[in-house]
């Protein structure tokens, strides 16, 4: 059973997953939901099922959102910008698909850390590698002369992709991962990408806001497609 806290936020019950209803999410914090349960697969799955994420610090415990707006990448309106498009035309990286998780989720959780603190917790960590080892979870890879300089990993589920988190220490290098994910998934027939919360560089990578109704929408029927074959293989080339 679910309990409510003061407001709308609910104390999720561990022995039983049963999210409460999005449209309840706080409006301040934008999107929160609930707190508690776990990060079981079966937690995660029936979460991003609905368009609920885990998002938490060490010291709180676990947070589940569902924003309104919702930032997305509709594949098949994707455009590569210029700038974009010189760096894809340079040449120099080559890109791969889920060649190293563990490194890309360690990258993404030291860059976050760096910067403005994680999200990205040893307990989160733990989780999203076990989702990638039963086939879930999916990283992309940018290289350069054999050293791992950029990428991003996420969820996939039907032919739905929930991005989680990207990183680079090379210029452009998380853009061209991210080209290479959406032009390979729009080849797959994915209908939609989550990218969650919006910001500037998800932005200039061709995201836009919907609100969190049509969001659902557009995820109930992708959820349901078929998935994705396995092993993910990269096919796509900029040319």
């Amino acid at each position: 059973m679910t309990k409510s806290t003061e407001g709308h936020l609910v104390l999720l019950d561990e022995g039983h997953i049963d999210f409460p209803p999005t449209e309840r999410a706080l409006r301040d914090p934008n999107g929160l939901l609930a707190i508690g349960g776990k990060l079981s697969p079966e937690w995660l799955l029936a979460a991003y099922r609905r368009g609920i994420f885990p998002w938490y610090s060490d010291d709180q415990p676990i947070l589940w959102w569902s924003p309104s707006p919702r930032c997305v990448v509709f594949p098949d309106r994707f455009r590569i910008g210029r700038s974009l498009r010189k760096a894809l035309r340079r040449g120099g990286f080559q890109v791969t698909f889920d060649r190293a998780f563990e490194w890309v989720i360690d990258a993404c959780r030291s860059s976050r850390a760096d910067t403005e603190g994680t999200w990205i917790t040893g307990e989160v960590r733990d989780a999203y590698v076990h989702m990638h080892r039963l086939g879930y979870a999916h990283s992309v890879e940018t290289w350069r002369g054999g050293e791992l300089v950029g990428g991003l990993y996420g969820i996939a589920l039907g032919r739905v992709f929930f991005g989680e988190s990207m990183f680079h220490r090379a210029t452009d290098a998380s853009k061209v991962a991210f080209v290479h994910l959406v032009r390979q998934l729009e080849s797959w027939g994915c209908p939609l990408i989550d990218c969650q919360v919006g910001n500037p560089h998800l932005f200039s990578l061709g995201a836009v806001e919907v609100s969190r109704a049509d969001f659902e929408r557009l995820l109930r029927s992708g959820v349901e497609m078929p998935a994705f074959a396995q092993p993910w293989t990269l096919s796509w080339n900029y040319e």
